[in-house]
């Protein structure tokens, strides 16, 4: 809206690593810290996680001010929420509040601090084009029994700033009143940007639709924050941003996304600290346009594709993703396609490699997928970081999926599946790899190693399910060296990969690094080479 400074440069976003820590959070009369450190209350916590975007860049590319979560507690505005009798405290009355039998209108900037429990009420914000409202949750729990009990219609931005060691919880109707196109369909609604922030915490149950929703941009600065909706838990229009906080998401449809298909430059999420744990039916987090992970810790634990948006990137952070179809998923947005001749790797027929991407230059990516695990409808790249793939058990799918090219320049790579459409890294590689062909499939829980030929082992992998493939990368492989592959013996792993001992282990054969065959299913690239024995 008012507040949005320029179009989004998602690239240079995820590429400002390294850099100071955003705002956790504010509170009354106090400073926010810029490295991880949260002062509430005239107390610090010190915080160890540095978040990967610099405050100067995301406040450019949003609305998120860091000054906006500090203000004079003598300006405060307290209301008392109840049913049929909410109340303006004495000695803080504003003509800025009013009550209307069981819901307080708030229409102009301002810090208004709410408590109570109203069984059957709403707060409504309808403040000017110009204007700041700061709501402070102060132990309030309002529910709504005809619609969303907390609705932001008109302000330049709305923020949600959960007070210190409170509980808060919003829940609306299972059925709405009012159900026209444009109105609100979640239990906290905007249609101005929406910022969360403060260290309290805040339940919300989106009994009709969503969980909460802006139909602008949404920024997520703080807070302990549980979410259960009926379709999607948290949408931001224009962009969703998580800086810091615990969010717990569970849906009905998608759990995490920004969704603007209109406007060019919108339509983006970045997850650049702090917890979020999705479980959703379908897309647990989704962008229209770029999706990046720079930084925190991202756990989809389930869903039906795990990450969905034209270019999907991660930088850093820690990212575990469920999905019963595709695990990482480049695709959909407004993409324009030509046609190659196979896959990366080599094989398979032509296909539409469009303007879709996967980049991951850093961090740790662990994708657990029945259908295709790291997939993209263009071209991949991996220059840093882990990436593990447990792909699928048929032979439809592939642990890596990628239309145009696969280049690995870098990082640690093991996607593991069945052998039916198994892609390799191209030509455009300049980090070698081993591609192996098990014979048959071995169960969950086996260790594969792989030994040069001195009889090191330059990596084990465990198995999370039935695998008769596997595709390995890393700097200790040697172009044209030859290494020996083995199946049990023991081995400490994190997320399946780690360092083994070769005591009680079966030689299975020997592979040439470097060497990969075209694959004998759909899709092109890679697959069908074995070890020789």
């Amino acid at each position: 809206m008012n507040r949005f400074r320029t179009a989004l440069s998602v690239t240079a976003l995820a590429l400002t690593v390294g850099l100071a820590g955003c705002a956790s959070a504010g509170t009354a009369g106090t400073g926010t810290s810029l490295t991880g450190t949260t002062s509430t209350g005239g107390s610090s916590t010190s915080g160890t996680a540095q978040a990967a975007v610099s405050l100067d860049t995301l406040a450019a590319d949003t609305h998120y001010d860091a000054d906006d979560l500090t203000w004079d507690a003598a300006a405060e505005v307290a209301v008392t929420l109840a049913d049929g009798a909410s109340t303006v405290a004495a000695g803080t009355s504003s003509s800025a509040v009013k009550v209307d039998g069981n819901t307080v209108i708030i229409s102009a900037a301002g810090t208004y601090r709410l408590s109570g429990s109203p069984s059957d009420g709403q707060v409504v914000v309808a403040a000017g084009e110009e204007d700041v409202v700061r709501i402070v949750l102060d132990g309030a729990t309002i529910s709504s029994s005809t619609g969303s009990p907390f609705v932001v219609q008109s302000a330049n931005e709305a923020i949600v700033f959960l007070e210190d060691g409170t509980s808060n919880s919003l829940s609306d109707a299972s059925t709405y009143a009012e159900t026209a196109e444009d109105a609100p369909n979640a239990a906290l609604y905007s249609m101005a940007d929406l910022t969360i922030a403060g260290t309290g915490s805040l339940a919300v149950d989106g009994n009709f639709n969503d969980g909460i929703s802006s139909k602008d941009g949404l920024v997520l600065a703080a807070g302990t924050v549980t979410v259960d909706a009926t379709d999607d838990g948290i949408v931001g229009k224009d962009y969703a941003v998580l800086l810091d906080g615990a969010y717990q998401v569970t849906a009905g449809d998608d759990g995490f996304k920004s969704d603007n298909e209109e406007d060019e430059g919108r339509g983006w999420v970045l997850i650049n600290g702090g917890t979020l744990n999705v479980s959703a039916v379908d897309d647990g987090i989704k962008a229209f346009n770029t999706l990046t992970i720079a930084s925190g810790v991202t756990t989809v634990a389930k869903s039906e594709e795990g990450l969905e948006a034209q270019h999907i990137g991660m930088s850093g952070g820690t990212a575990s993703i469920t999905a019963n179809d595709d695990g990482v998923n480049a695709s959909g947005g407004s993409s324009t396609s030509a046609t190659t001749q196979g896959g990366m790797g080599g094989g398979g027929g032509e296909m539409a490699v469009g303007d879709y991407t996967v980049e991951v230059t850093g961090g740790s990516l662990t994708i657990n997928a029945q259908g295709d695990g790291l997939d993209s409808n263009g071209n991949a790249s991996i220059s840093g970081g882990t990436v593990v793939v447990n792909g699928p058990t048929n032979s439809g799918n592939g642990a890596l999926d990628v239309n145009g090219e696969l280049a690995v320049t870098g990082g640690t790579v093991a996607a593991a599946g069945s052998v039916g459409m198994v892609v390799t890294p191209g030509t455009s590689s300049t980090q070698s790899g081993v591609q192996v062909t098990l014979g048959s499939s071995v169960p969950a829980g086996t260790v594969v190693q792989i030994a040069d030929s001195a009889g090191t082992v330059v990596s084990a992998f465990v198995t999370t399910k039935d695998t008769a493939s596997l595709v390995f990368s890393s700097a200790a492989i040697t172009e044209g060296e030859e290494y020996t592959v083995y199946t049990g013996g023991t081995a400490t792993v994190s997320a399946g990969l780690g360092e083994g001992s070769l005591d009680g282990a079966t030689k299975v054969g020997t592979v040439t690094a470097g060497e990969y065959t075209a694959s004998e299913g759909p899709g092109g690239g890679g697959g069908g080479f074995g070890p020789r024995s």
